[in-house]
């Protein structure tokens, strides 16, 4: 199992721990529209890390970031599988051809 697995799993089990002793449990008990708030100024954080090239900040701050997709996930009852299989879809097909598909009107 790599950190990143092990990392969904404990998100997973605090879904339902007290909120007053587990930061994972207090972000998910408010709600999906509060994790993804978060998980955006995660991602800005690490966008200013990799501006200013602070390789040692910007890795800390992608730590961030993978944690708090994987509770905005959560909180929407995505799993870490759900998005492996979806990156697994699409392995070996061109990211331009990938993208112009779902671009395309439907």
């Amino acid at each position: 199992m790599t950190a990143l697995e092990r990392l969904a799993a404990t998100i997973e089990a605090r879904r339902g721990a007290d909120a007053e002793t587990s930061w994972t449990a207090k972000l998910l008990s408010k709600g999906p529209e509060k994790c993804a708030e978060k998980f955006g100024e995660e991602a800005v954080e690490a966008i200013i890390e990799a501006v200013r090239g602070d390789r040692a900040r910007l890795t800390s701050e992608a730590a961030d970031v993978l944690y708090h997709l994987l509770v905005m996930l959560a909180a929407r009852d995505v799993t870490l599988g759900d998005v492996l299989a979806e990156l697994e879809r699409r392995e070996g097909a061109s990211g331009l051809a990938e993208k112009a598909s779902r671009d395309a009107p439907r």
